[in-house]
Parts: structure tokens; C-alpha cells; sequence
């Protein structure tokens, strides 16, 4: 099981735009509208506004863990151009690559909902983007807090069962992946550390 002492937060953010709009290759393009935390040290789910990002980094800075569903590649990208601190410090937890990584093949959030907490997302990306557009900025900030909600009962779940569900878009079958997050926050850090051991301290 996970360290009762290390502090996770689970992140999902929402954009401005979509990739109609914006280049996949330049993700910072979307802009971000909203962006929701699960905080484990104080039980809390909290929203920040576009204006808001550097008190976000600033929380975020005191996790040991970050959580997230696509997270690595799409939330702390779209991130990155708000923040002092480089996104590639994070200790970062992706459930979604963690899935990669097993199956071979990527998932939706919503599948591994439906089958491992028999829920479902309260809506779809196009429908945060519509809230954007409309200015409904508390529907918005309550969607991207279902989507936090979801992602923390997902890691919470494998984290107690070693196992999620999905169901196949391929034969409508459900399946169990084996997952193993209790030592994420220790693979993370030794990850980073031979990253950083892979570049010189000096060109000469």
C-alpha cells in the first residue's frame, strides 16, 4: 500500500480550445480554463481559474505524487507555460500509461470507469469546451471535479486490489489488468535520477 505520510494530489485540467482549433504538436496553444486537485492531505478538491495557475504550482509543489489520467503527455504540457517550476520535476503517476505499458494499446477514462467503479463521466471534452465557450465557469469547474473524482477512485481501487477493469471497444468484453502503484512514487524518483545521470555535467 501507498505510504499513509507521502501526499498525493490528482490532478485533470480543461481547455480553452480544442485540437480543431490548436496544433496536437503545440498543446500550450489550448490554454487552459480550468484545472481541479485532489488534495490527500487535506481530503479536499479544489478548482483554479487560467488567473490562478502560479498558486496551483505552488500546491502542487508540496505533493509527493502527482495522479493523473494522461496526465504526463496532455495536462502537464498544456501546464508547462503557466509554471516557474519545469512540469519534468513533477513525480508523476499516469494511469493511462501504466495501462499502455500492460495492454499495449491506450483507453478511455470512461471505459475504466464504467467496468472497475461502475460509474460514468458526468460529460465529454467537447461538452468543457462548450461550458467554456458559454461561460459557465461553475458547471465547468464541476465537470473537471468529476473527472478528479473518478481518476483518484480508479488509483485507489488498483491500489488496493492490484488489478482494473476495462471494457474492450473491440469485442464489448470486460478485462482485468494487473497494475502494481504502490511503489510509483519510488519508480518515479529513479526514473528521474537516471535521466538526470543521462545528460553531462559538462560539454568539456
Amino acid at each position: 500500500m501507498v505510504n499513509s505520510n507521502e501526499r498525493f494530489m490528482v490532478l485533470d485540467v480543461e481547455t480553452q480550445k480544442g485540437f480543431n482549433e490548436v496544433d496536437r504538436k503545440k498543446l500550450y496553444l489550448l490554454k487552459i480554463s480550468v484545472a481541479c486537485i485532489y488534495d490527500s492531505k487535506t481530503d479536499s478538491y479544489l478548482a483554479f481559474e487560467e488567473k490562478e495557475m502560479l498558486k496551483l504550482e505552488e500546491l502542487m509543489k508540496e505533493a509527493d505524487l502527482i495522479i493523473g489520467f494522461n496526465v504526463r503527455d496532455f495536462d502537464m504540457e498544456v501546464l508547462a507555460p503557466y509554471f516557474v517550476t519545469p512540469v519534468k520535476n513533477f513525480p508523476v503517476l499516469d494511469l493511462l500509461v501504466e495501462f499502455e505499458k500492460v495492454r499495449g494499446h491506450r483507453i478511455s477514462l470512461q471505459s475504466l470507469a464504467q467496468a472497475t467503479l461502475q460509474t460514468s463521466k458526468s460529460g465529454s471534452g467537447l461538452d468543457a469546451l462548450g461550458l467554456f465557450k458559454d461561460g459557465k465557469i461553475e458547471e465547468l469547474k464541476k465537470y473537471c471535479m468529476d473527472d478528479v473524482r473518478i481518476t483518484k477512485d480508479i488509483y485507489e481501487y488498483g491500489l488496493k486490489h492490484k488489478k482494473i477493469i476495462f471494457i474492450s471497444n473491440r469485442d464489448y468484453q470486460t478485462y482485468e489488468v494487473p497494475v502494481d502503484w504502490g511503489n510509483a512514487l519510488k519508480d518515479e524518483k529513479e526514473q528521474q535520477k537516471k535521466e538526470e545521470g543521462s545528460f553531462p555535467t559538462s560539454l568539456f
